[in-house]
């Protein structure tokens, strides 16, 4: 089963500064069906990764990573979000969902996507992430 969030644990690490988004290095892995990936989730983990000609174990690093603070209110402080360009995997593949992590610190988690069902690429799987706005962004922090 895969849940999608912001796992618990990179929330608290943002607040220790453990995670550095400007820098580190951030990699999106594919899971299939049979994936336990949870808000508990720590770390990356092979159990249930896709296994697939051209598909590498671990996934593909995120590029075209930006933040950008949205404008505050009165009453509202700036929402800031996180944004990545949309990851290509160049295999024949079906993946569930995928999950993010820091591949800087340790295989720390970030996010997992629930993609609502089984998808299947014959030549080129995409991830379409969400649009690069303060409320509908992959990560935002209001």
């Amino acid at each position: 089963m895969l849940i999608q969030c912001v796992t618990n644990s990179f929330r608290s690490e943002m607040l220790q500064g453990v995670h550095d988004l400007d820098t580190d290095i951030l990699k999106m892995a594919l899971y299939t069906s049979v994936a336990d990936l949870y808000p508990t989730t720590q770390v990356y983990t092979l159990t249930g990764e896709v296994v697939a000609s051209g598909y590498t174990a671990g996934g593909l690093v995120l590029t075209g990573v930006t933040i950008t603070t949205g404008p505050a209110t009165t009453t509202q402080p700036a929402p800031v979000y996180v944004t990545f360009d949309n990851p290509v995997f160049n295999a024949a593949l079906t993946a569930r969902g995928a999950l993010i992590y820091n591949s800087s610190k340790a295989d720390r988690s970030v996010a997992i996507l629930d993609f609502g069902a089984d998808k299947t690429s014959t030549t080129t799987f995409t991830v379409q992430l969400p649009a690069a706005t303060p409320t509908t962004a992959l990560l935002r922090f209001p």
